[in-house]
Protein backbone atom coordinates (compact mmCIF):
# COMPACT_ATOMS: atom_id res chain seq x y z
CA UNK A 1 0.00 0.00 0.00
CA UNK A 2 1.48 3.03 -0.82
CA UNK A 3 -0.96 5.27 0.92
CA UNK A 4 0.92 5.65 4.45
CA UNK A 5 -0.85 7.43 7.72
CA UNK A 6 1.02 8.34 11.20
CA UNK A 7 -1.07 7.92 14.26
CA UNK A 8 1.86 8.20 16.71
CA UNK A 9 0.65 9.32 19.99
CA UNK A 10 -3.24 8.24 19.28
CA UNK A 11 -5.00 5.47 20.53
CA UNK A 12 -7.51 4.33 18.42
CA UNK A 13 -10.40 1.27 19.64
CA UNK A 14 -11.68 -0.68 17.14
CA UNK A 15 -14.63 -3.28 17.88
CA UNK A 16 -15.39 -6.16 16.25
CA UNK A 17 -11.46 -6.57 15.59
CA UNK A 18 -10.34 -10.21 15.95
CA UNK A 19 -11.08 -10.72 12.18
CA UNK A 20 -12.58 -8.99 9.12
CA UNK A 21 -12.79 -5.43 8.75
CA UNK A 22 -12.02 -4.98 12.12
CA UNK A 23 -8.48 -6.71 11.91
CA UNK A 24 -7.72 -4.90 9.22
CA UNK A 25 -8.45 -1.11 10.04
CA UNK A 26 -7.11 -2.25 13.76
CA UNK A 27 -3.75 -3.19 11.60
CA UNK A 28 -3.55 -0.15 10.03
CA UNK A 29 -3.50 1.75 13.00
CA UNK A 30 -0.77 -0.07 14.27
CA UNK A 31 1.16 -0.28 11.56
CA UNK A 32 0.75 3.62 11.87
CA UNK A 33 2.27 3.70 15.23
CA UNK A 34 -0.91 3.91 17.65
CA UNK A 35 -2.13 2.58 20.44
CA UNK A 36 -4.36 0.15 19.69
CA UNK A 37 -7.48 -0.94 21.76
CA UNK A 38 -9.14 -4.38 20.32
CA UNK A 39 -12.58 -5.08 21.41
CA UNK A 40 -14.45 -8.31 20.33
CA UNK A 41 -16.71 -10.48 21.77
CA UNK A 42 -15.02 -13.67 21.00
CA UNK A 43 -11.86 -14.00 23.82
CA UNK A 44 -10.40 -16.92 21.87
CA UNK A 45 -10.36 -15.37 18.35
CA UNK A 46 -8.88 -12.31 19.65
CA UNK A 47 -6.21 -13.42 21.25
CA UNK A 48 -5.61 -15.68 18.19
CA UNK A 49 -5.23 -12.33 16.37
CA UNK A 50 -3.34 -10.06 18.50
CA UNK A 51 -1.47 -11.89 21.55
CA UNK A 52 2.12 -10.53 21.73
CA UNK A 53 1.85 -7.76 19.80
CA UNK A 54 2.99 -4.34 21.18
CA UNK A 55 1.43 -1.49 22.07
CA UNK A 56 -2.30 -3.79 21.57
CA UNK A 57 -4.87 -3.65 24.72
CA UNK A 58 -7.53 -6.65 24.45
CA UNK A 59 -10.61 -6.46 25.70
CA UNK A 60 -13.12 -8.99 25.45
CA UNK A 61 -16.38 -7.28 25.09
CA UNK A 62 -19.94 -7.83 24.11
CA UNK A 63 -21.03 -4.67 22.47
CA UNK A 64 -24.31 -4.66 23.51
CA UNK A 65 -23.47 -4.91 27.34
CA UNK A 66 -23.56 -1.04 28.45
CA UNK A 67 -21.63 -1.81 31.89
CA UNK A 68 -19.18 -3.88 29.76
CA UNK A 69 -18.52 -1.16 26.98
CA UNK A 70 -18.72 2.45 29.84
CA UNK A 71 -16.01 -0.18 31.52
CA UNK A 72 -13.62 -1.16 28.69
CA UNK A 73 -13.41 2.31 27.54
CA UNK A 74 -12.37 3.22 31.14
CA UNK A 75 -9.62 0.29 31.04
CA UNK A 76 -8.34 1.50 27.71
CA UNK A 77 -7.88 5.09 28.78
CA UNK A 78 -6.49 4.05 31.93
CA UNK A 79 -3.79 1.82 29.79
CA UNK A 80 -2.63 4.31 27.39
CA UNK A 81 -3.76 7.75 28.86
CA UNK A 82 -6.00 8.82 26.05
CA UNK A 83 -8.71 7.74 23.37
CA UNK A 84 -8.62 9.44 20.27
CA UNK A 85 -10.29 7.30 17.66
CA UNK A 86 -12.99 4.91 17.69
CA UNK A 87 -14.37 2.63 14.43
CA UNK A 88 -17.80 0.93 15.54
CA UNK A 89 -17.41 -2.03 12.96
CA UNK A 90 -18.57 -5.00 15.66
CA UNK A 91 -21.79 -6.51 13.26
CA UNK A 92 -23.52 -9.84 12.82
CA UNK A 93 -26.30 -11.19 10.68
CA UNK A 94 -29.45 -13.72 11.21
CA UNK A 95 -31.31 -13.28 7.69
CA UNK A 96 -34.35 -14.16 6.94
CA UNK A 97 -37.91 -12.81 4.79
CA UNK A 98 -39.64 -10.63 7.27
CA UNK A 99 -42.20 -12.98 7.55
CA UNK A 100 -40.14 -15.75 8.74
CA UNK A 101 -38.22 -13.44 11.63
CA UNK A 102 -38.29 -14.12 15.14
CA UNK A 103 -38.10 -11.32 17.45
CA UNK A 104 -35.03 -12.67 18.93
CA UNK A 105 -32.93 -12.62 15.03
CA UNK A 106 -34.47 -8.69 14.78
CA UNK A 107 -33.17 -7.95 18.37
CA UNK A 108 -29.96 -9.48 18.06
CA UNK A 109 -28.82 -7.97 15.03
CA UNK A 110 -30.35 -4.03 16.21
CA UNK A 111 -28.42 -5.03 19.38
CA UNK A 112 -25.37 -5.26 17.95
CA UNK A 113 -25.12 -2.74 15.50
CA UNK A 114 -27.37 -0.27 16.59
CA UNK A 115 -26.98 -0.44 20.30
CA UNK A 116 -23.32 -1.17 20.24
CA UNK A 117 -22.43 1.94 18.08
CA UNK A 118 -24.45 4.08 20.78
CA UNK A 119 -23.19 2.45 23.80
CA UNK A 120 -19.50 2.89 22.76
CA UNK A 121 -20.19 6.21 20.89
CA UNK A 122 -21.76 7.41 24.17
CA UNK A 123 -18.71 5.98 26.59
CA UNK A 124 -15.99 7.68 24.74
CA UNK A 125 -17.45 11.13 23.48
CA UNK A 126 -17.08 12.40 27.18
CA UNK A 127 -12.88 11.15 26.90
CA UNK A 128 -12.90 13.28 23.70
CA UNK A 129 -14.70 16.64 25.09
CA UNK A 130 -12.17 16.58 27.46
CA UNK A 131 -9.23 16.19 25.21
CA UNK A 132 -10.86 18.61 22.53
CA UNK A 133 -10.53 16.22 20.06
CA UNK A 134 -11.96 12.70 18.74
CA UNK A 135 -12.71 11.25 15.51
CA UNK A 136 -15.80 8.12 15.32
CA UNK A 137 -15.99 6.35 12.24
CA UNK A 138 -18.61 3.99 12.10
CA UNK A 139 -19.36 1.09 9.82
CA UNK A 140 -22.90 1.22 7.93
CA UNK A 141 -23.85 -0.55 4.67
CA UNK A 142 -25.26 -0.21 1.63
CA UNK A 143 -27.95 -2.28 2.75
CA UNK A 144 -28.60 0.57 5.19
CA UNK A 145 -29.34 2.91 2.25
CA UNK A 146 -31.68 0.38 -0.17
CA UNK A 147 -32.37 -2.56 1.42
CA UNK A 148 -31.56 -6.26 0.90
CA UNK A 149 -34.34 -9.42 0.76
CA UNK A 150 -33.74 -11.05 3.38
CA UNK A 151 -32.06 -8.56 6.15
CA UNK A 152 -34.72 -6.45 7.41
CA UNK A 153 -33.35 -6.49 10.88
CA UNK A 154 -29.46 -5.21 8.97
CA UNK A 155 -30.90 -2.78 7.26
CA UNK A 156 -32.93 -1.30 9.90
CA UNK A 157 -30.09 -1.16 11.85
CA UNK A 158 -27.33 -0.18 9.64
CA UNK A 159 -30.44 2.93 8.35
CA UNK A 160 -30.67 3.90 11.94
CA UNK A 161 -26.78 4.09 12.21
CA UNK A 162 -26.55 6.45 9.59
CA UNK A 163 -28.80 8.88 11.36
CA UNK A 164 -27.31 8.35 14.07
CA UNK A 165 -23.83 9.48 12.72
CA UNK A 166 -25.16 12.27 11.75
CA UNK A 167 -26.73 13.62 14.31
CA UNK A 168 -23.93 13.11 16.44
CA UNK A 169 -21.81 14.71 14.11
CA UNK A 170 -24.24 17.51 14.63
CA UNK A 171 -24.11 17.39 18.18
CA UNK A 172 -20.29 16.93 18.97
CA UNK A 173 -18.32 19.26 16.18
CA UNK A 174 -18.49 21.97 18.10
CA UNK A 175 -15.80 19.80 20.67
CA UNK A 176 -13.29 18.96 17.96
CA UNK A 177 -14.63 15.85 17.06
CA UNK A 178 -15.91 14.23 13.82
CA UNK A 179 -18.29 11.28 13.15
CA UNK A 180 -18.38 9.90 10.17
CA UNK A 181 -19.28 6.67 8.55
CA UNK A 182 -18.29 3.90 5.69
CA UNK A 183 -20.27 1.94 3.76
CA UNK A 184 -18.10 -1.22 2.77
CA UNK A 185 -17.90 -3.50 0.53
CA UNK A 186 -15.13 -6.55 1.16
CA UNK A 187 -14.49 -10.10 1.22
CA UNK A 188 -14.81 -10.57 5.01
CA UNK A 189 -15.65 -14.09 6.46
CA UNK A 190 -19.43 -12.94 6.92
CA UNK A 191 -20.11 -12.15 3.13
CA UNK A 192 -17.83 -15.59 1.78
CA UNK A 193 -19.95 -17.74 4.06
CA UNK A 194 -22.80 -16.88 1.72
CA UNK A 195 -21.37 -20.11 -0.90
CA UNK A 196 -19.83 -19.74 -4.64
CA UNK A 197 -22.81 -19.63 -6.62
CA UNK A 198 -24.18 -16.78 -4.35
CA UNK A 199 -21.14 -14.97 -4.26
CA UNK A 200 -20.70 -14.99 -8.16
CA UNK A 201 -23.98 -13.39 -8.30
CA UNK A 202 -23.27 -10.92 -5.53
CA UNK A 203 -20.12 -9.78 -7.56
CA UNK A 204 -22.01 -9.53 -10.64
CA UNK A 205 -23.33 -6.45 -9.30
CA UNK A 206 -20.34 -4.91 -8.43
CA UNK A 207 -18.78 -1.80 -11.09
CA UNK A 208 -15.50 -2.61 -10.46
CA UNK A 209 -16.15 -6.99 -10.56
CA UNK A 210 -14.56 -7.66 -7.15
CA UNK A 211 -15.20 -7.35 -3.73
CA UNK A 212 -12.63 -5.59 -1.82
CA UNK A 213 -9.59 -6.69 0.35
CA UNK A 214 -10.82 -5.58 4.05
CA UNK A 215 -7.47 -3.61 3.79
CA UNK A 216 -8.97 -1.14 1.36
CA UNK A 217 -11.69 0.17 4.18
CA UNK A 218 -8.86 0.32 6.19
CA UNK A 219 -7.17 3.06 4.03
CA UNK A 220 -10.86 4.79 3.83
CA UNK A 221 -11.35 4.76 7.97
CA UNK A 222 -7.35 5.79 8.37
CA UNK A 223 -8.31 9.22 6.00
CA UNK A 224 -11.35 9.88 8.41
CA UNK A 225 -9.73 9.55 12.00
CA UNK A 226 -6.29 11.92 10.36
CA UNK A 227 -6.02 15.02 11.82
CA UNK A 228 -6.29 16.37 8.49
CA UNK A 229 -10.14 15.26 8.30
CA UNK A 230 -10.77 17.72 10.92
CA UNK A 231 -13.41 19.97 8.25
CA UNK A 232 -15.26 16.54 7.52
CA UNK A 233 -17.85 15.18 9.18
CA UNK A 234 -21.49 13.76 9.24
CA UNK A 235 -20.04 12.06 6.29
CA UNK A 236 -21.02 8.31 4.84
CA UNK A 237 -18.28 7.41 2.30
CA UNK A 238 -19.23 4.68 -0.16
CA UNK A 239 -15.98 2.03 0.12
CA UNK A 240 -17.99 -0.31 -2.52
CA UNK A 241 -16.41 -0.54 -5.89
CA UNK A 242 -19.38 1.64 -7.10
CA UNK A 243 -22.25 -0.47 -5.90
CA UNK A 244 -24.18 2.45 -4.28
CA UNK A 245 -24.35 4.37 -7.80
Amino acid sequence: MSITFDFSGRTALVTGAAQGIGHAIATMFHDAGAQVAVVDRDPVALRAAWDGKERVFAHAVDVTDSSAVSAAVDAVVAETGSLDIVVNNAGITRDTVVWKMSDDQWQAVIDVHLKGTFAMTRAVVPHMRAAGFGRIVNVTSYTGLHGTIGQSNYAAAKGGIIAFTKTVAKETARFGITVNAISPNAATPMVLAVGQERLAEMTATVPVGRFADPSEMATAVGYLAADESAYVTGVVLPVDGGLAM
